[in-house]
């Protein structure tokens, strides 16, 4: 399967690759092509058809993670001029509405060992946006990112770059956090805890999205911060280094 994203050479070290304004084309229903992150519609579309397409290199690059993946060889090996290329692409002029930085670690990047009154008043912040949301956190960034990515309306792009940052942030992060989180709150109600710190996954998500004004914004900055909370349906904590707890208060 074709990740996000996806590019061809022919050994010249010159990738190509679908931009903002193929994938435009293609997600409008304009063009032959379903897959705006397939090698072989790539390689159709700029000529190489058919058995042509077995003379290029193929690979894939992940802008969030900086992962470059060498699929496949079969001219010569310009796999350095091409991650390179990769490295220091615009990624708007791929999709505008991507916002490319760092996925952190709250527990190991941050090391937050104190609760301020501002993080308290964002936890509040967060609590209310949480209980007014009537679908799962996860539902409503999906609905406000493809509402903001006016162009992204096929499911063919949420698989290849909504998913793609997801699974870079699920990878990178989650189980850790998770694993520190539920060591510190071993005795409460498990799957509360864990929805409350899915939801939190989810809205951090969300900053990689130009979604305008950001509802989930509350949460992304104690993210930001260093702080994750979980909620057991009685009591609202704050997660710091190592997942402790170094906040907990019902309200």
């Amino acid at each position: 399967m074709c990740h996000f994203f996806s590019l061809v050479s022919n050994g010249d070290g010159k990738p190509l690759y679908f931009d903002a304004r193929i994938r435009r084309e293609i997600i409008s229903g304009k063009s032959k092509y379903v897959n705006t992150d397939s090698h072989t519609s790539i390689a159709d579309y700029f000529g190489f058809e058919g058995i042509k397409e077995d003379t290029l290199n193929k690979y894939e690059y992940n802008p969030l993670t900086k992962e470059f993946v060498i699929n496949q060889l079969n001219n010569r090996d310009d796999s350095v001029e091409v991650k390179k290329f990769c490295q220091d692409l615009d990624f708007k002029t791929i999709v505008p509405e991507l916002i490319i930085h760092p996925v952190i670690n709250p527990f190991k990047d941050k090391n937050k060992t104190h609760v301020y009154k501002s993080d308290i008043e964002l936890l509040k912040k967060w609590a209310s946006v949480r209980a007014s949301v009537r679908a799962s956190v996860g539902a409503s960034v999906k609905t406000s990112v493809r509402a903001s990515v006016k162009t992204s309306v096929r499911d063919s792009v949420w698989d290849s770059v909504v998913d793609s940052v997801k699974a870079s942030v699920w990878d990178s992060v989650v189980d850790s956090v998770w694993a520190s989180v539920g060591a510190s709150v071993w005795d409460s109600v498990v799957d509360s805890v864990w929805t409350s710190v899915v939801d939190s996954v989810w809205s951090y998500i969300s900053s990689f999205f130009d979604i305008g004004e950001n509802p989930f914004q509350s949460a992304i900055d104690l993210w930001n911060r260093g702080l994750v909370p979980s909620f057991d349906g009685i009591y609202w904590r704050l997660h710091g280094k190592d997942g402790k707890i170094i906040w907990k208060e019902g309200f």
